[in-house]
């Protein structure tokens, strides 16, 4: 199997590169701004905003799955940038879209809890979309891209990864908290922000079986707890001992951001069932961090 990484250099398509290199495949993948070299992996320097050479290079590797990780992530970014959320998280998957039709290729892409509301107790696969904030309809169009494009697909939503990063990669929700306990800082975490954080060891495992399992449509691939911001730094402190006398909680109006935060619990049965891999809880990942960094 060829596999293409779109956004290999990020945390999630990082992950993806090693995983399918361990397993014997050739990986090819791209980057933007941070060129570091993955094993014996292929990198390609690539704008996904650049229509041309992203079909081209698309044609010219000829993978059979293409991984489309790329995407500004920064919420409150996109709420006031639109013009350049949209270059790149619509035009840009639309870009991918294309150059996978033309070399008939499958595309995998990830996506995210935000294309919902919030308005319901828990969202499946397929319910009605309705994003609050500009991320997530740039990701919403994005899906829409994908499925109507008449090509095989897999969409795999997730909410909060959390891992370590290498040290050019963005950092996540509980390495921002371990900092703060590591300086003895206040850490100000809201109570009415709810997520599904996702463990991104356990999210590749699950997704990479589904991909060999050449599984289609949509999938939710999350953490199978659903808790607020400040009840997760409460864990993180119990897991990584932690000052739970730094935790404070506080309202999410107190950050005044621009974009909205809907709290949304995706169902990830589907993804448990399909793969035959269970979906860890907050603490059994933080666990299994825990491990990794120690080791």
């Amino acid at each position: 199997m060829k596999i293409l990484v779109i956004g290999g250099s990020g945390v999630i398509g990082y992950k993806f590169v090693k995983l399918f290199e361990e397993k014997g495949y050739e990986v090819h993948y791209t980057y933007l701004g941070n060129e570091h070299k993955i094993g014996s992996s292929i990198p390609h320097k690539l704008d996904i905003s650049d229509r041309v050479t992203t079909i081209n290079l698309i044609k010219k590797i000829n993978p059979s799955n293409v991984i489309h990780t790329a995407a500004l992530t920064n919420v409150d970014f996109c709420e006031t940038n639109h013009d350049l959320a949209e270059k790149v998280n619509v035009e840009g998957t639309r870009n991918v879209v294309d150059g996978c039709k033309e070399s008939g290729s499958k595309i995998v892409y990830i996506s995210t809890s935000f294309v919902f509301d919030g308005k319901m107790e828990r969202f499946f696969e397929y319910d009605k979309r309705n994003a609050v904030n500009y991320y997530g309809l740039t990701k919403l169009c994005g899906e829409n891209a994908v499925e109507r494009s008449g090509i095989p697909y897999l969409i795999l939503r997730t909410d909060q990864p959390y891992t370590i990063v290498e040290s050019w990669q963005k950092k996540n929700s509980v390495l921002k908290v371990l900092e703060k306990f590591q300086a003895k800082e206040a850490i100000m975490e809201p109570s009415d922000w709810w997520n599904t954080p996702t463990y991104v060891e356990n999210f590749i495992d699950v997704s990479a079986k589904l991909i060999k399992m050449d599984k289609d449509g949509i999938y939710n691939v999350v953490g199978s707890d659903f808790l607020s911001r400040y009840e997760w730094a409460l864990k993180v402190a119990d897991v990584f001992g932690g000052d739970k006398s730094l935790i404070q909680k506080i309202s999410s109006d107190e950050f005044n951001l621009p974009a909205k935060r809907p709290n949304v619990r995706l169902d990830n049965l589907r993804a448990q069932k399909d793969s035959g891999i269970r979906l860890f809880g907050v603490l059994e990942g933080l666990k299994m961090m825990r491990i990794r960094m120690e080791s």
